[in-house]
This record gives C-alpha cells, structure tokens and sequence, in this order.
C-alpha cells in the first residue's frame, strides 16, 4: 500500500524501509499521537534494531504511546533502559502512570526522579497534582504545592489551574477561590472553568452562576465545558428561566451542536419538566449519544411519562445506541411505577446471565421496582445479589417496606444498614420515621431523634416534618410542638405537620390557632392544610369554624381537590348537618374509596341505614372496590338501623364478594348488631367462634348490650375481659355499675365503685358543648358556673311546664343513684344536654338549628325529653353522643328510638 505524502503514517513508513546512513543520535521524525498498537510496536521494534530505543528522545516518545495503549508495563521497561534519563522521561513515566489511575506508582517515580537531582517543571507539577485529586491524596497534594511554591512554579497558569481543580475537589472552596484570585493578571478559560466545577461539584451552584455572570461581564468567552457546568447548575436549582437565558447566549456562539452541551441542555429541560423542549433539542442535533438518550430517558420518568420512556428504550436501540447501567436504572423505574413487571423481570434476567454480581444502579432499580411492586422477597433477593451496595440501595429497600407497611422490617434493616457503616440521608430517615409512626415506636423516635441531631438533620425540613408527623402519631405532642417551635422553617409543609398532629391529637383548638398563625405569617394553605382543620372541626363538633374553613376552601379554589372534598364531607357529617355533607360529597369531580366511605359513614351516624345501604350499592354499580373501613361502615349502618338479615349478607359474603378479610372492627359491629336486636346467645357464639383474639371492642359491643337489654350474666362477663384488656378505663366499671343498678343490685354497684377507686380508676364526667360565635360552652351535670346560668335553670323550667302539660313524665329508671324520688326527677332534669340546649335556645334566634356534643351516650329520660322541647320550641336539636347523631325534630328522632 503507497502512503501519500500527507499522511500521518509516512514519516514511519520512511523509517521502517531499508537502513538509514549511520547517525549515532539520529532525530526522530514527527510521528502522530494516534498511532495504532500494531504501528507502535513495529516502530519500537526498528529503533531497537538500529540501537537506539534507549536514547531519551526516542524512549520519551515511546513511553507516551505506550501509556495511550495502557500498557505501562512496557512503558516502565523502557524507561529503565534509558542510561540518564532526563526531566522528560521522568515527566513522560509519571504521566504514563497518572492517566491510567496507577497514582501511587506516579509519586514513586517522582520520589525516584528527586533523588536522582533531577529538577520538575511546570508539566510534572500538574501531573502530579492531578494524580492527587484522583486519588484523594490530599496530603501529597499539599506538598508538591510547597514545592511549587520553593521552585517558584506556582505562579506558572498550568500549576494553578490543576491546584484550583484539586483543592475544589476536596472541598476546599477558599483555597481554589484565592489561588483563582492570585492570578487575575494571567488565567485563562480554564481557570475560570475550574473554579465554576469546583463550586458545582460541592453544590455551590448560586456561586456558579453568579462565576460564570462575572466571567462573561470580563469579556472571557465560555467554552462548552463552561456551559455545561453553569446548565448544569441551573437544574440543580431549578431556575429554568436563567437556563433559557443561557441557551440563547451559547446558540449565537454556535455551541448548540456540542455534545456536552447539547447533553446538558437536554438534561436541564428534561429534568425541569420541560419535555416539548427536550424533545426538539432531541429530535434535531446529530451528536446524540448514550449519555442524551438517558437524560430524555430519565426526564420522562421523572415526569409521570413512564410508558414513553419505555418506547424511547426501544426506539434508541433501533438507532443502534447500546443502552448501559444508567439506561435501565431509569426503565426499572418506569416498570415501577406503571406495573410493567415483565420487562423488569426480563432486565434482571438479562444481568444475571451477564453478571451474576449485580451493578450498583442497576441493582437499586431491581430492589426498587420490586419493592414498589409488592415482590417483596423478590426486592431482599436482588438486594442480597449485590456485591456491592450503596446508600440508593439501602433506601430503596427500607423505603419498600415501608410503603408496604412492613414496618418491623423496616426498622430491622435500618438498624442493620447502622452496624454495617452506611450513612444515611433525609430519604432513610423519611422511611425509618413512616414506620415508627405507624408502629407509635415512641422508644425507637426518641432514638432516631438523638441520632438526627447528632447527624445535624434538623435543618432539613423533610425530616423535621416527619418527625413531627411520627411524634403527633404517638401522641406525644408536647414533643411535636418542641420541635415545630425550636426548629422555625417557615414552611407550608412543617406548619402542616403540626396542625395534622394537633388534629389527630384531639386539640382541635391548638390546630386553628396554628393556622391562624400560618395566616399571619403570609404561608398560603394547601389542600392538605385545610383538610386536616377541616378534620379538627369534625373532631370538635364546631360547625361555625367548620363553615368558615369551607368558605376559605372555596376562595382558595379547592372545592374539587378530593383530599379536601371528603375533608368536607367528614366535617358536615360529624357536626350534625347531613344534608351539607351530601351536597360536598356530590361537589367532588372524582369519588375514590375514601369519598364513597365517608358519605356512607355519615348517613350511618346519622341514623339513615337504608339511604347508606343504597349508596353502598351504588358505589359497587360505579365500579369503586370497597375496603375495611367501607365494610364497617355497611355494617355500622345495619346496627344502628335494626337491619340484621342486611347486616349478615354484608358480613357473610365480603371475603367472596370484595375479598375483604374481617377484622375486629367487622366483628365488633356484628355483635354490635346482633346484641340490639336482643340476640345476645347468637352474639356470643360469634364471640367464641372468631378466628381473631376479640379485643376491647368486640367485648364493649357485647357489654352495650347486656346493659340494654339487662343481662347481668353477660355483662359481668363481657366487663372481666375488659378489666384485662384496659384495666385503666372508667367506662367499663360504670356502665357494669349502671347494669347492677338497673337490677337493684345496689350492693355490686357498691363494690364496683369501691373497685375503682382501690384501682385509682376515675369516672370520666359527662360533658355536653355547644359553639356559639366561635366560642365553646361546656356544662356538666347541675352545672351553674356559666354567667347566664339564672336565665338557663329558668328557661329549664318553663320547659319542664309545658313538657308536663304535653304527657312528659321523668323515667327514675335512667337514674341509677340510690336516692329519693323527687332527687331523681332534679338530677335528670338538670343533666347536661338539657342545660346546652337550654343555653342555645336562649342565646340564638327562633328557628335555628341547636347543634350539642356529647361525651358519652345520652340517657333515656333526656332522649325523651328532647322530643317533647323540639315539638315544643319548633326546631331541630341535634345531639351528637359517643355513639351517633340524634336528630330531634316535631316530637321525633332520627333513631326511630332504636339506640
């Protein structure tokens, strides 16, 4: 083959013919860079045969070909065949040795070229120094800088730029700032582009773009390293306007068809969730390579577009481009989310025919995909495949149990992740602190607690909201508030913590307050804010704070959001307006499980089974699957409406039907059911033949209706399995008491109380409240504490008159103290509904609603009486107890008096 002249071979070609006239130091011609392997050795081969490979210019040579070969092996040999190497040779080795990462090699032969006397100049030192910051040599890195400085090389451009680019890699942001700044006279571009790496690199992007702003006020053009890094540094912060802006400037200096920064551009849009301008960059430059199909890739998925990023894979190997770990990391997701386990199953095969020791990103996507899957023991078994694990890893598997409300596992390997020396971050912590909540781990938050503020995470909103959440969770609120009140955020999301924790805890009012406070603070409310205080009204039965959160629902547009609509629904429904909770349930654009359960519970609770029961079925008829708590709400309907045939289709078939498993709460309402309607020995078979331990519940259902229907038996024996299961509550002795003393059985009631107080057991008061102009006014029994107390026993009075007058007569029976009978008719008269009542009736106008809560269940006797004041004062009374909603209008109430 004839080489022409221009070609980058022929001096070689030259060479390699017949022998040249003696030269005992012949020069040695150009010879290209990119040489071939087989073209080196042929070349190494003649100059040995001439006998001069050993000459220093000949061997220097050599040496750099060899090391673009990677073959330092041979570089080293001919480096020692060298008599007297000189500075190059020395710089040639060392350079061999830094670009195939074998650094320790590189200080050894610098060590060896010092000891010989041979001095380094400004190419060694940058070597040197690079091989430094690829190993992390911090150390060496300081002392070759002091030598710099002795041989008065560190104010040569090149030693700088690499020290500006190692202190920055450590860290070391001041140092690469001042090295930066000493030589202001004499940088160059890649001064000023390794001083915006550094800061963007250790997440310093702000100082990045306020770098690169200075760069180009100074005149300095960028380069495409340039712009890539500050592109890059506009994704990280999310400031796609300043991006935009650097797009435009980078395409008027024709750097839009570079490929590093096309790549850039592409992952900034893609990332920000600009995919139409991802695509057009996509669609219309030629460099694409591995690194542009992943970023698009990755995009989409980031983005909710799973299915396209699945069609991208096939389409990028229709072009040819091999996809690689960080491809299928991606579309391991993308099977995640969408369900696609077939492909990912597919994937994992492919890896372990190829490689039965797992990639790290690969191996995160697998534990990933199967964890969000359900495949948990698939997820442990590629999480134990993995030879090597990183903290992606870990997090993607403890994050899998806690989705999956494996929560003991969770804690399992989050406490193994600690012994075997992983670090962990926010989204660790995220997961640990779902699952404490969940288990109420008050030990195990205290301990992660410690552990978050020797870690220094409690500037990190993500985990002070969570901690918060798991504190609220296990009602220590004391503990929340701690935390919300040291740690000021400023954050719609902290505030929102807080407030779900205050609402969860009962302290409706604390939530409002807080809210209140949010307001003043310029934090605008989300969805989730709203409906935890929505959540607090319906706890706390106030129906005028409720209204007013609805209204700023409305003006704050989230009317339709669902979370807010069943908040809604769930607020009227608790503060005794059905017909205002229907209307908010029909509002809502998109009615999931939760909306359709809320809905049926209300009408339930308010003693509308049969509308419940016809909603249930309508719900089915749309499609919607109901869950447990659906379940218990149908069975709930059918106990407090007397529909027992309804009540054990519904429990008989929910496991075929709906494959719904009954639970305590299922159970519960069954005897529930069972025991109102008087059939208390088939309530008991039920008991005994549960294939759960009953719990508290399921046993206070039975112990309601041994006292409804009398049954002393029964009730001494439903009350002795309670005393074990919750020694410390009051209810279970007093209506026990209440039992004995319907009986006569004066002595048992005697003996229970005496019970109590040995056990330090105190009777909860009966309370009753109303709210009036966003004021709570509590009463108990005989209460005249309140200021308008003359007018409240007066008004009860002429009540009792006209009650007389219409055939009212006290029933002493719902009194169970051993007293006289005209004591009796007092105390009844004087119990604490009937003074709330009393109180709305004379401090509202005619015709409005009275809205009460009361603690525990209304007596007999006030059950009555409220029918004869509402036929009386014309309006509707409605009493919410710890049981339903009475709703009392005309002489009637809603219960039909089946209660």
């Amino acid at each position: 083959m004839k080489l022409c002249r221009t070609s980058p071979f022929s001096s070689i070609a030259l060479l390699l013919q017949s022998p040249q006239p003696h030269n005992p130091n012949p020069p040695l011609p150009f010879i290209s860079p990119n040489l071939s392997l087989r073209s080196t050795s042929q070349l190494h081969g003649r100059l040995t045969k001439l006998g001069i490979s050993n000459l220093p210019p000949h061997c220097n040579q050599l040496i750099s070909l060899y090391s673009k070969h990677c073959l330092t092996s041979y570089a080293h040999k001919l480096f020692n065949e060298i008599t007297d190497p000189d500075i190059i040779s020395f710089s040639s080795l060392i350079s061999c040795y830094s670009k195939n990462q074998l650094h320790r090699n590189a200080f050894i032969t610098f060590r060896a070229m010092r000891a010989r006397g041979v001095s380094f100049n400004e190419f060694t030192v940058p070597t040197l120094i690079k091989s430094c910051t690829n190993s992390k040599n911090i150390l060496m890195g300081a002392q070759i800088h002091a030598m710099a400085i002795i041989s008065s090389l560190d104010q040569d451009v090149f030693v700088t730029n690499a020290l500006i680019t190692m202190y920055a890699s450590f860290g070391l942001l001041n140092l690469s700032k001042k090295l930066f700044d000493d030589i202001s006279h004499k940088r160059n571009i890649v001064s000023w582009n390794g001083l915006l790496t550094g800061y963007a690199r250790n997440e310093k992007y702000e100082e990045a773009l306020n770098l690169f702003t200075r760069m180009v006020m100074e005149g300095i053009e960028p380069n495409e390293f340039g712009f890539s890094c500050v592109v890059n540094s506009c994704t990280e912060l999310g400031h796609l306007k300043t991006g935009q802006e650097i797009h435009g400037f980078l395409t008027r200096l024709g750097y839009n068809s570079d490929p590093f920064t096309v790549n850039s551009l592409l992952d900034m849009y893609a990332k920000l969730g600009e995919l139409t301008k991802a695509e057009i960059i996509f669609k219309n430059v030629d460099c694409l390579d591995v690194i542009s199909w992943n970023a698009f890739i990755a995009g989409c998925v980031l983005h909710g577009q799973d299915s396209r990023a699945l069609q991208l894979l096939k389409d990028m190997r229709l072009y040819g481009i091999i996809p690689n770990f960080y491809t299928f990391s991606s579309i391991l997701k993308a099977c995640a989310n969408i369900g696609e386990l077939d492909l990912g199953k597919q994937i994992h095969g492919y890896f372990i025919k190829a490689d039965p020791g797992l990639d790290p990103y690969v191996g995160s996507g697998l534990v990933d995909m199967y964890a969000k899957t359900g495949f948990l023991v698939d997820s442990v078994q590629a999480f134990n495949a993995m030879q090597e694990k990183d903290l992606f890893t870990w997090n993607a598997l403890i994050s899998g149990f806690s989705h999956n409300k494996k929560h003991i596992d969770t804690l399992n390997y989050f406490s193994k992740m600690r012994k075997d020396g992983f670090s962990i971050n926010r989204t660790t912590l995220s997961a640990f602190l779902k699952s404490t909540a969940s288990l109420e781990a008050k030990i195990e938050i205290k301990e992660v607690h410690a552990l978050i503020i020797k870690l220094g995470f409690l500037s990190d909103p993500h985990v002070v909201n969570g901690l918060i959440d798991s504190y609220g969770k296990c009602d220590c609120l004391a503990d929340a508030g701690r935390i919300f009140y040291e740690n000021p955020l400023d954050d719609v999301i902290t505030f929102t913590s807080m407030i779900s924790s205050f609402s969860q805890g009962g302290q409706g009012e604390e939530a409002i307050k807080l809210f209140l406070k949010m307001l003043r603070e310029k934090l605008e409310p989300d969805s989730f804010v709203l409906s935890s205080l929505l959540n607090a009204c319906a706890s706390l039965s106030l129906y005028e704070q409720g209204k007013q959160m609805h209204a700023f629902v409305i003006k704050m547009r989230f009317l339709r959001d669902e979370f807010t609509g069943n908040a809604l629904v769930n607020m009227y429904s608790k503060c005794g307006n059905i017909e205002e909770a229907n209307l908010a349930f029909n509002n809502l654009q998109e009615k999931g499980v939760v909306s359709w359960s809320a809905m049926i519970s209300g009408l339930a609770q308010h003693g509308q089974g049969k509308k419940a029961l016809d909603l249930f079925k309508n719900m089915v008829k749309r499609g919607v699957k109901p869950n447990n708590v659906t379940m218990t709400s149908v069975l709930y309907a059918c106990s407090h409406t007397g529909l027992v045939k309804e009540g054990k289709e519904y429990f008989d078939s929910m496991k075929e039907r709906f494959g719904i498993e009954r639970t305590q709460e299922h159970y519960a309402c069954m005897v529930d059911l069972l025991g109102r309607a008087g059939k208390l020995k088939e309530a008991m078979e039920l008991i005994t033949k549960m294939p759960l331990e009953p719990n508290s519940s399921v046993w206070g259902a039975l112990l309601g209706a041994a006292r409804v229907h009398g049954n002393t038996e029964l009730g001494i024996r439903a009350a002795d399995k309670l005393f074990t299961l919750e020694p410390d509550k009051s209810g279970t002795h007093v209506i026990l008491a209440n039992i004995f003393a319907s009986s006569g059985k004066w002595y048992d009631v005697a003996c229970t109380r005496r019970l109590m107080r040995e056990k330090g057991v105190k009777k909860e008061p009966a309370v009753s409240w109303i709210e009036l102009r966003n004021e709570v006014h509590k009463f108990i029994v005989g209460d005249r504490s309140h200021v308008r107390s003359k007018e409240i026993y007066a008004k009860l009075e002429e009540l009792g008159v006209e009650m007389e007058k219409l055939g009212y007569k006290p029933d002493l029976e719902a009194d169970l103290h051993d007293v006289g009978r005209r004591e009796k008719e007092v105390l009844l008269s004087h119990h604490s509904e009937r003074l709330v009542v009393a109180f709305g009736l004379i401090s509202t106008p005619d015709g409005v609603t009275i809205r009460v809560k009361k603690n525990i269940r209304v007596c007999k006797d006030c059950h009555v009486a409220l029918k004869y004041i509402s036929k009386i004062v014309k309006r509707e009374i409605v009493i919410r107890d710890i049981n339903r909603f009475h709703h009392f209008r005309d002489g009637n109430c809603s219960c039909n008096d089946y209660w």
